[in-house]
């Protein structure tokens, strides 16, 4: 399965990239590929859900003040009566917010659940999706310093419901492996009025329920592989991937009005040669 430097590495792969707009399945195939290690065995499949939840904790940690915020649980919400009076109610980020950018991706998924766990590790659509995802975020940003579409949400909570809506329909483009599920979302969310910093805190807070239930129906089959001479593999590469993805995500948030997507985009498009080069040659 692999030795504790490989689980460093993976760990660092899965936490560099997962909130990165340049697609985690891309990085991971091409790494897997360049350590000799099968990217469909099932043990290491396994252990990609279990460093994937590492990442996940890393956005709860960073976001757990919003994530309160939308159960009315934090000072702010209780003031606002934001769950129970109304008062406020559809004039900040709510759950339903939440909801409306979650459930399309959600519900495409789980219909076509078989068509991509099939595709998955099929290294053609990968490579052709880092190409035109990174296209589609040019295209995405472009428009938007152009003000061809309009700023109307420099925050989350400017967002409404239908720029909420329309993120989460874009969103469904990530279920194309190596799409990236925060690349689409936010170029998603400049497509629909939103700032690139209101689109990227979106993104990510979407992330934790999204990633959370398809972490959880993949460990409902593999947790099994979690055991024996396997077990400190795992746990290695899990705090690799919570440390790494809790800086990625701290140090993005910071400089983000510097990093842009075009320059995502740009590395998308070395990593399809990178990708061609080395896994389909």
């Amino acid at each position: 399965m692999g030795d504790i430097i490989h689980a460093v590495i993976i760990g660092i792969v899965e936490g560099l990239t997962e909130f990165l707009p340049v697609s985690s399945s891309g990085h991971m195939i091409l790494t897997n590929k360049l350590l000799g290690i099968a990217s469909d065995d099932q043990a290491i499949v396994t252990f990609e859900i279990v460093i994937q939840l590492g990442a996940i904790l890393a956005m709860a940690l960073v976001y757990w003040e919003r994530i309160l915020d939308l159960f009315g649980l934090s000072r702010k919400a209780k003031s606002l009566g934001t769950l129970t009076s109304g008062k406020g109610f559809g004039k900040r980020l709510n759950l339903i917010h939440v909801a409306l950018g979650i459930v399309p991706a959600m519900l495409l998924a789980f219909l076509l659940k078989d068509v991509i766990k099939g595709e998955g590790f099929n290294q053609t659509p990968v490579l052709i999706s880092l190409v035109i995802g990174g296209i589609y975020m040019i295209v995405a940003e472009r428009l938007s310093k152009t003000r061809r579409i309009p700023v109307v949400a420099e925050t989350m909570d400017d967002m409404s419901y239908k720029q909420a809506f329309g993120i989460g329909l874009l969103q469904c483009l990530s279920l194309w492996p190596g799409f990236s599920r925060s690349g689409s979302t936010i170029a998603g969310g400049m497509l629909v009025g939103t700032s690139y910093k209101a689109a990227a805190d979106f993104s990510f807070l979407m992330a934790i329920p999204i990633m959370m239930a398809a972490t959880g129906y993949e460990m409902l089959e593999s947790y099994k592989y979690i055991q024996g001479d396997n077990l400190m593999f795992f746990i290695v590469g899990f705090i690799v991937s919570f440390v790494v993805a809790w800086l990625v995500i701290v140090l993005f948030l910071k400089y983000i009005q510097k990093v842009r997507l075009t320059h995502f985009a740009i590395y998308r498009f070395i990593l399809a040669a990178a990708f061609w080069l080395f896994v389909m040659r």
